[in-house]
């Protein structure tokens, strides 16, 4: 008996992001002034409403180009491999590229790193289109089944579009070492680190950052518009909004998080992205450098880059920190229990957290 099952682009559409960079290469549109890097902007940028408004526009656009055809199959033929388990399809995607992931919870340095890495390649960074370096693409998160829906299904539709543009993007590089150097900010990948680790290939190398909480805690409100007068927890921005959906995935109720301290609600969401470091699959793969937040030591590991990529004298752009401890004296209380079971959760894996740096608190 044969079971044939169809599924259409009505189902499964292109994502928005995916048909946005497509149109550019086909358009030759140069991709210029990506703004991703920017360790010091306050600014949340958002383009992402003018790219989903243009898609159907830019849809037609690309379809009438036979290079935007074959890049839209490929991505579908992808995915047909990733929900199928055809291996042989990604095992040569994975043998051509080598992926350095940056992964950390946001505002702990991973633009500054991936940026650098770029540099360190002879690579301008503001070329580098966000959905190639950044954190938003390949999508990974909570799980969610509701309407039109399913965020496992999601993950591997918006892997294809990524690895199909990787291919366009930097399929023509130089190869370093057998393979091209793929860098990337990863901030997802703590909510699937086995599927991330499968996929990208068991010998890719990720950079995982850790920062002290609280220090993280007053780098994400400022970003989102300053500390609550009320001192309550708020949804401004987009970390705001993760840390609102990571409670909530683990059964906080939303109205109760809007009555939460500022610090105790963010507070769980840093322990429990932490926790996902451990325990979701990232640790199976043992090419990783850890690295706290700390201007010598976030220099310094990238000069290694620097090295590695043939550069013998390297000057990475200055690694900007602001001493914040005189802030919120009491939540650095509060914190020091919630670090150390991080680290011992850390451990049982095999993962050494840097505990006396990160204690330091910048």
């Amino acid at each position: 008996m044969g079971v044939e099952i169809k599924l259409t682009d009505n189902q499964l559409p292109v994502s928005p992001v995916f048909i946005d960079f497509l149109l550019h290469v086909v358009e030759d549109i140069p991709f210029e002034g990506a703004q991703w890097g920017d360790q010091l902007s306050e600014v949340m940028i958002n383009d992402q409403r003018r790219i989903i408004e243009d898609a159907p526009e830019n849809a037609k656009r690309v379809m009438t180009h036979r290079q935007g055809q074959e890049a839209i199959a490929r991505a579908y033929q992808l995915l047909l491999a990733l929900l199928t388990g055809d291996v042989d399809a990604i095992k040569d995607i994975q043998l051509k590229f080598h992926f350095v992931n940056v992964i950390g919870i946001p505002r702990n340095g991973g633009s500054y790193l991936t940026k650098e890495l770029y540099r360190s390649m002879g690579i301008d960074p503001t070329r580098v289109p966000n959905v190639i370096a950044h954190d938003g693409f390949p999508d990974a998160g909570p799980f969610r089944f509701e309407k039109g829906v399913n965020s496992w299904v999601t993950s591997l539709h918006t892997m294809a579009e990524y690895l199909t543009m990787i291919e366009i993007y930097f399929g023509k590089n130089k190869p370093h070492s057998g393979k091209i150097v793929v860098p990337k900010k990863l901030l997802k990948g703590t909510y699937a680190g086995g599927f991330f680790h499968r996929i990208l290939g068991q010998a890719v190398e990720n950079i995982l950052t850790v920062r002290h909480p609280v220090a993280s805690c007053i780098s994400t409100y400022e970003k989102s518009g300053g500390f609550p007068d009320d001192g309550k927890f708020a949804v401004r921005g987009n970390i705001e909004d993760w840390v609102r959906r990571d409670l909530v995935y683990t059964g906080s109720e939303p109205e109760d998080i809007e009555k939460m301290d500022y610090f105790d609600a963010y507070l769980r969401y840093w322990e429990q992205y932490n926790y996902y470091v451990a325990t979701t699959g990232l640790s199976a793969n043992r090419s990783i450098s850890i690295v706290a937040y700390d201007k010598e030591r976030m220099e310094g590991l990238i000069k290694s880059f620097y090295y590695r990529f043939g550069n013998i004298n390297p000057e990475p752009e200055a690694f900007e920190v602001f001493d914040k401890r005189d802030r919120h004296p009491d939540w650095f209380a509060k914190a020091e229990p919630v670090i150390k079971r991080v680290a011992e959760v850390w451990a049982t894996v095999g993962l050494a957290f840097p505990l006396e740096e990160v204690m330091e608190g910048w």
